[in-house]
């Protein structure tokens, strides 16, 4: 069997308001959830583990390939929503999208303070 990825722990604020925000966002499926996670499965079946740690939070980066059709319902939520976004990760361009690698993209924060990025085109 070759590798393929499993799951991930995303450190929250609050776990709950995280799978939430992703769940909502990203129409995920909710996922039995156990312990100290908040769980949601991606549609290829990457399980994404939402935990609220004993300590300060490191901002991470996470990035998702979607569809055009997800990838029009998710931007109208940030708009709605008043989340802020930018068309590049320096956040230069606010309020807009990029055309990069032949497709659409946009960074926002999730509501722990983590990067987030949509993509419709891979970048290879």
């Amino acid at each position: 069997m070759s590798a393929t990825f499993n799951h991930t722990i995303i450190a929250s604020t609050d776990k709950h308001a995280s799978a939430r925000f992703y769940r909502e966002l990203l129409e995920a499926a909710e996922a039995p959830s156990w312990g100290p996670f908040a769980n949601i499965r991606l549609a290829d079946g990457v399980l994404l583990q939402f935990a609220e740690p004993p300590a300060e939070i490191q901002p991470q980066h996470y990035a998702f390939l979607v569809d055009d059709e997800l990838f029009d319902r998710a931007y109208a939520r940030l708009r709605d929503e008043g989340i802020e976004h930018w068309a590049d990760p320096r956040r230069t361009r606010p309020g807009e999208t990029n055309t990069e690698h032949g497709g659409r993209g946009v960074y926002f924060p999730d509501p722990s303070g983590h990067g987030l990025e949509m993509i419709t085109r891979p970048y290879l």
